[in-house]
């Protein structure tokens, strides 16, 4: 199969028929084999009825419906644990990523050689206050701490390598960091495309000013996994191993002073307090690098979520 195109969906009842319909002729247009993986996250209303319609009049489509909300990291993941085309596409239901792209998006991964390419809506029509400055200043810190030069790390619209998708594992908020997480898993080209922002035709937008919080949060959570998550001893450990022994040094340099000078009490210089909160918060540390080597060697699957109903895919 050339390509599986990827859509994360929440309450997009209005925006499915036509969003089918597009891809669909585009795949026709390039003599494309390929599947639609609608992956409807929990949603409220009849989205999952119309992936039941859509399904019964075109087979390349295929339909995933988890049990509640769990989000578009978790969406993201299921869909790619079920995709086979040599090519993964994702897309968002709301239509302001256009199915034109897809072609373009196919040959910078098959021709070009990139295992991974990233969309830029460079012209977009979101309110410039609440999105596109906060937009820009995200991608600004994201693209400094991981290297990775995109201008837009929380495009929708990406296109993959398949060993690319069967080698990640998208958790939490994590959908924002997918370049970084592709990078950490040994896949170093990694391409920008320019790509078309259309106006939102249906519905609402899903995100508020929370998503940029929690976006600065979880970049530094990614940053933090990808150099330590499977050696958290290296940071917990060095750096409770310097404080200990400062707590430790001040505690023997007051107690030469008791013992031989026998001119000061301990308890009374603040130095001492500063010994014991050294050797506390240096124990602790050294404590939680030691307990985190166990978690990261007998941790089991982050990513767990109930899926009520599929169609087109192997249950």
């Amino acid at each position: 199969m050339d390509i599986s195109v990827i859509v994360p969906l929440f309450n997009e009842d209005e925006s499915l028929p036509e969003l089918a319909a597009w891809i669909e002729r585009v795949m026709r247009e390039n003599n494309f084999t390929y599947e639609v993986i609608m992956v409807d996250d929990g949603s409220n209303d009849d989205s999952w009825a119309v992936i039941e319609n859509l399904r019964a009049s075109n087979e390349h489509i295929r339909g995933i419906k988890f049990q509640r909300n769990y989000g578009k990291s978790a969406a993201l993941n299921e869909g790619f644990k079920a995709a086979t085309g040599d090519v993964v596409i994702t897309m968002d239901a709301d239509m302001q990523d256009s199915p034109d792209e897809i072609p373009g998006l196919r040959k910078m991964i098959v021709e070009d050689g990139f295992d991974m390419v990233s969309g830029w809506k460079k012209k977009r029509f979101d309110n410039k206050l609440t999105k596109n400055l906060p937009s820009k200043l995200f991608n600004k810190a994201a693209s400094s701490s991981s290297g990775i030069k995109l201008h837009d790390f929380n495009c929708g619209l990406k296109s993959y390598r398949k060993k690319v998708v069967k080698s990640i594992e998208v958790y939490g908020e994590m959908h924002r960091y997918i370049p970084v997480l592709a990078k950490w898993a040994g896949f170093r080209k990694i391409g920008e495309k320019v790509v078309e922002h259309r106006p939102r035709k249906y519905g609402v937008t899903k995100f508020g000013w929370s998503r940029f919080v929690n976006g600065f949060l979880d970049l530094a959570s990614i940053m933090f996994m990808g150099k330590f998550g499977k050696k958290p001893m290296h940071i917990f450990g060095l750096w409770g191993s310097i404080v200990l022994l400062i707590g430790l040094f001040i505690w023997i340099y007051l107690f030469i002073g008791k013992i031989f000078f026998a001119q000061f009490n301990m308890t009374d210089r603040p130095l001492f307090y500063v010994g014991i909160i050294s050797i506390v918060i240096g124990t602790q540390l050294f404590l939680a690098g030691f307990l985190g080597e166990m978690i990261a060697r007998n941790s089991s699957d982050r990513n767990f979520y109930l899926v009520e109903r599929k169609i087109g895919l192997d249950l």
